[in-house]
């Protein structure tokens, strides 16, 4: 008798974030996943395998390779690229591009990883980042990977006060009269402090409050993203500053079903369920409501701030557990929703789009 496949709550395409490991070229101040030169940890190989033909086997959409700079591990990179393009995973590696320093050593290491399968090659930058990593490596990068046929997904950090820019970026003299410019895409992301009572460097309208706490939506990182990370721990999440939160963590990277034993364990939980349909910023709105002492509205531009706050206030807490059966309600709610009602109503539509657009075409057909 065949086992039944293995089937998660949530139904959105998974990602397993590879961290081969923790060093970096750069010393960001409010590192999110704490790298920097000084962190030497790195992954075993044999994990690197093992997650990403579990990932396979499991269904995975996609393996992305971060850091640290995971360039850094270059041949644990390559070969884990290599495997999960050959089990038919998509891939993707999130680099500062501080190897571009010439034409030639951005066209070889470029050349190298779409020979063995790169899908996606995604670049970071920002002020604190070009602290480090100068801004013509970076256009240099994205000049290459263009030539190359990639289309360059580039992260730029904002905050209030800051110097890089979308548009600073896209003039650079690599990028302005770059003929395949227009793909490049950029998203800009609130650089944020690790501490959820360190209030970020925004500017007035980018910080979550009553007003605008509507127009965030649900965290698309936990239960979606599975990292493993230098140390063998796997996380539901791949957040920045996760692993200041102990509770994202969801087993370890040991024997043959680690991967499927980590979406077990995160699916049970229902905060995790809450904040993948709901999003922090609105737990933290339902939580200020039963005790306006919480004070959230102004504070937050990101919402793995945001997240950490939901975790590490006391009076957060105090709230979800007291009124815990009004809270799993509204999880059932908007697990229902997004998982089953939702998905039947769009299937309902297309298939009514479909049929309104057959229904002149058999008529012309009769008439002829």
């Amino acid at each position: 008798m065949e086992t039944a496949p293995y089937r998660a709550i949530s139904s959105r395409d998974k990602i397993l974030a590879v961290m081969p490991t923790r060093t970096c070229t750069a010393a960001c101040r409010h590192c999110g996943s704490f790298s920097s030169p000084r962190v030497k940890e790195t992954l075993e190989p044999s994990i690197i395998r093992a997650s990403i033909e579990q990932a396979a086997e499991l269904g995975f959409a996609l393996v992305a390779f971060t850091g640290g700079e995971a360039t850094l591990a270059w041949d644990a990179l390559l070969e884990g690229i290599a495997l999960a393009h050959s089990l038919g995973l998509r891939t993707r590696l999130v680099t500062n591009a501080h190897w571009a320093k010439s034409p030639g050593e951005a066209a070889t290491v470029v050349a190298a990883l779409q020979e063995v399968g790169l899908d996606e090659l995604n670049v970071s930058t920002g002020d604190e980042h070009v602290r480090f990593v100068d801004l013509d490596c970076v256009a240099l990068a994205i000049a290459t990977g263009l030539d190359f046929g990639y289309t360059m997904n580039v992260m730029v950090e904002y905050r209030k006060h800051r110097s890089v820019t979308k548009t600073v970026l896209i003039a650079h003299p690599l990028l302005h009269h770059h003929p395949h410019r227009d793909k490049i895409q950029v998203v800009e992301s609130p650089w944020m402090p690790l501490s959820p009572e360190r209030l970020g460097d925004y500017a007035v309208g980018e910080m979550v409050d009553g007003d605008n706490v509507h127009e965030r939506g649900p965290c698309t990182s936990v239960l979606e993203s599975y990292t493993v990370h230098p140390d063998g721990k796997v996380s539901a999440c791949c957040g920045l500053g996760m692993e200041l939160i102990e509770e994202l963590y969801a087993g370890e990277a040991r024997g043959s079903d680690f991967l499927a034993n980590a979406i077990v364990d995160a699916e049970g939980d229902l905060l995790k369920l809450w904040l993948r349909y709901k999003g922090p910023e609105k737990i933290l709105a339902w939580a200020a409501e039963r005790d306006p002492s919480i004070k959230w509205e102004g504070m937050y531009a990101h919402n793995c701030q945001a997240c950490q706050r939901v975790y590490r206030d006391s009076k957060v807490v105090d709230v979800i557990l007291a009124h815990h059966e009004e809270a799993k309600s509204e999880i059932i709610e908007s697990l229902v929703f997004d998982e089953v009602l939702y998905p039947l109503i769009r299937g309902n539509a297309c298939a009514q789009t479909s049929s309104e657009q057959t229904a002149p075409a058999q008529a012309d057909r009769a008439r002829i």
